[in-house]
């Protein structure tokens, strides 16, 4: 057995999230230890951004990080890190209050997002803590996430977070998220959440769930212990890895040249005809082909959009994929969902929808979808939208429960409508899709002014694929 110090870290975080999971005997090395094999975390440097308009401190420990970008503030202790964004650019700041049902919590110090004992491969983690008990740390503790997933605004401790899911706004201790499942639900322990569920809840005011058919779901992505994940998501990506591969062999200076008030991140692929209107924002690991985006639209990390048309003020969420679609005004595309049209058989969504989380439409047919709607699950002909659909001013009528196909949801309807609307508005006022040339600043505008420095692993030897000791903190001049 390889007995360097990476493969000894290796077994000490198998250790302890096996034994945060030890309730339903889950063995994690069944899924670590042949993912990724052990000469790649010497291959890629590690990169971090620059820029006095973002706080700024990191200090890596005993930790592996190859091909893997940070931004804000961030601690990383005995952990390996492979191609993972952690992207601290909303982290709350010192001074600033976290409000939790009606109180306001004062922040004695700037939040940091702080990972421990943690194997993160392909992970995107942004936004800021919900957990109002430890409101200055976005804790990740002894958590295996694995490809394509998100960890968003929720802190994780002692969890498995399989390919493609999605833990957003939601404290997760000791549990278990299977593929391509999603979560948004306050807090969950000990939870084994099944693969393909998605599930958004507000206790006391609604619960919406739906779950897609286990066979269907692995057409998709599926995962075996000892195996690499498989499916169509998967291939996807992977069929597009050279184009990110080729841009990595460099280090870029700054974002690429843009329209007003826009910001094009230089580790992001940009090929064809593509067209960036003012205040667009197009974050790092980002793919544009032959793609149209109008004002105060917005690709995040792992977004693929290609030979599409995003009119305006459009939300394309951290993993989500936009395929030969129009999208009309005010559209959002949530975490990881895959709206894949083909050339003869294309997508348009109507202004003002709302395409769900982890939401399939995979085209065999053209699909026109009207205006103002929510849209969930498996979606591949006239027919299936049918029962995957519903108008917004109809779901915001409901005050009990409505089922459609597999789709329940339970309770205040309105609630529900208005709080995705009012979530959105902000994730567009964050990205800085309102700004006028003086007020409305946000990350499109911000990430104009950052630069992006390297760091390199121990190339040979006992060390090799570890980084060293670094603690990384603004200039201070006296």
């Amino acid at each position: 057995m390889n007995n360097s110090s990476l493969t000894k870290l290796m077994h000490r975080i198998i250790n302890r999230i096996n034994v945060n999971l030890r309730e339903p005997s889950f063995d994690c090395s069944k899924y670590i230890l042949e993912t990724i094999p052990i000469e790649q975390f010497s291959k890629f440097y590690a990169f971090y951004g620059l820029s006095l308009r973002h706080p700024l401190h990191f200090y890596f420990f005993n930790s592996s990080l190859a091909g893997s970008y940070f931004l804000g503030k961030c601690t990383v202790e005995h952990s390996i890190l492979y191609k993972t964004d952690v992207r601290g650019d909303e982290l709350k700041t010192k001074g600033e209050s976290f409000r939790v049902d009606g109180i306001d919590i004062p922040l004695h110090k700037d939040e940091e997002i702080k990972i421990r004992d943690s194997f993160l491969i392909k992970t995107l983690i942004h936004s800021f803590s919900h957990d109002p008990e430890e409101p200055e740390e976005f804790w990740i503790k002894n958590t295996l996430s694995m490809h394509y997933a998100n960890i968003h605004g929720a802190p994780v401790e002692g969890s498995f977070i399989a390919p493609f899911a999605t833990v957003d706004l939601t404290t997760v201790h000791d549990c278990i998220i299977s593929n391509y499942a999603y979560v948004q639900v306050g807090e969950l322990a000990h939870h084994w959440v099944e693969p393909g569920l998605i599930w958004v809840r507000s206790e006391g005011n609604f619960d919406f769930r739906y779950r897609f058919q286990l066979e269907s779901l692995k057409t998709y992505i599926s995962l075996k212990p000892g195996e690499q994940p498989k499916g169509i998501l998967i291939d996807f990506v992977e069929s597009r890895k050279k184009d990110f591969e080729d841009i990595f062999e460099h280090v870029p200076s700054g974002a690429l040249p843009s329209a007003k008030g826009a910001s094009v991140s230089p580790y992001a692929v940009v090929k064809g005809d593509v067209q960036i209107g003012e205040n667009v924002l197009v974050a790092q690991r980002a793919y544009l082909e032959n793609a149209f985006l109008g004002k105060g639209s917005n690709a995040q990390e792992n977004c693929y959009i290609i030979n599409s048309t995003l009119e305006g003020n459009n939300i394309t969420a951290h993993g989500g994929k936009v395929i030969h679609t129009k999208l009309g005004q005010n559209i959002f595309v949530g975490f990881n969902s895959f709206v894949c049209g083909k050339k003869d058989a294309p997508i348009t969504i109507g202004e003002g929808s709302i395409v769900m989380p982890h939401c399939i439409i995979d085209a065999q047919e053209p699909l026109e979808i009207p205006a103002n709607h929510l849209i969930w699950g498996l979606i591949r002909s006239r027919e299936d939208l049918k029962n995957h659909i519903i108008d917004l001013d109809e779901l915001a009528k409901v005050d009990s429960k409505i089922e459609k196909g597999a789709m329940i949801f339970q309770g205040n309807g309105k609630a529900f409508v208005e709080g995705f609307k009012h979530r959105l508005e902000h994730i567009l006022e964050a990205n800085g899709a309102f700004y006028d040339g003086k007020n409305g600043e946000g990350h499109a505008q911000k990430g104009q002014d950052i630069t992006f420095n390297i760091i390199q692993p121990y190339p040979d030897g006992p060390l090799k694929g570890l980084y060293p000791t670094l603690d990384i903190k603004h200039l201070e001049i006296s």
